[in-house]
């Protein structure tokens, strides 16, 4: 693979947010990741080394018939990934990350600038400590005895979030 690659499908001009995943290991969450982008029409960045194969059926089946509505890219790693961000951005636009070992709640981060990137860890591991320290991080509070939250459903949290923040979907009619 060359330092990254678009799979784009679908330009979408002036995304409201890119979701981001590093190093994502399991194929559901990922497709399920990529309906929501197809969804609320967001770019996908998938930074490699991935856990699967992105001919994966898994993967596939996980993102149903909607792949065609998904702008992909992928990078070799976080390096090319970087160079991409500062050419797709070249002001300064911002990165915010979620770990569960954070302890700032996403809900205090405020409004997100449009097209900010929502950095999201391997399943297993979540984000490096380095990759946590280089941008403003948050949780997804949580009240129970576990450790976090399903990948796609953090990132189907946060993004939705943001999304109302920035008033993407207009405002909400009561039912």
């Amino acid at each position: 693979m060359s330092e990254s690659i678009s799979r784009a499908r679908k330009k979408i001009a002036d995304p409201a947010l890119h979701i981001i995943l590093f190093e994502p290991e399991i194929p559901a969450n990922t497709g399920n990741i990529a309906r929501l982008c197809a969804a609320a029409e967001l770019p996908l960045h998938l930074i490699h080394p991935l856990g699967f194969k992105t001919d994966d059926r898994h993967l596939k089946r996980a993102g149903l018939d909607y792949w065609s509505e998904v702008e992909v890219h992928e990078h070799r790693d976080f390096s090319a990934f970087r160079k991409f961000w500062q050419k797709l951005n070249p002001g300064p636009a911002p990165i915010i990350a979620f770990s569960a070992r954070a302890s700032a709640n996403y809900a205090a981060s405020g409004r997100p600038a449009v097209g900010t990137g929502l950095l999201f860890g391997p399943e297993t591991r979540g984000l490096s400590e380095e990759l946590t320290a280089a941008f403003s991080t948050f949780c997804i509070p949580m009240r129970g005895q576990v450790r976090s939250l399903n990948l796609s459903t953090a990132v189907g949290i946060v993004t939705y979030h943001y999304l109302q923040q920035l008033d993407i979907f207009g405002p909400q009619q009561p039912s």
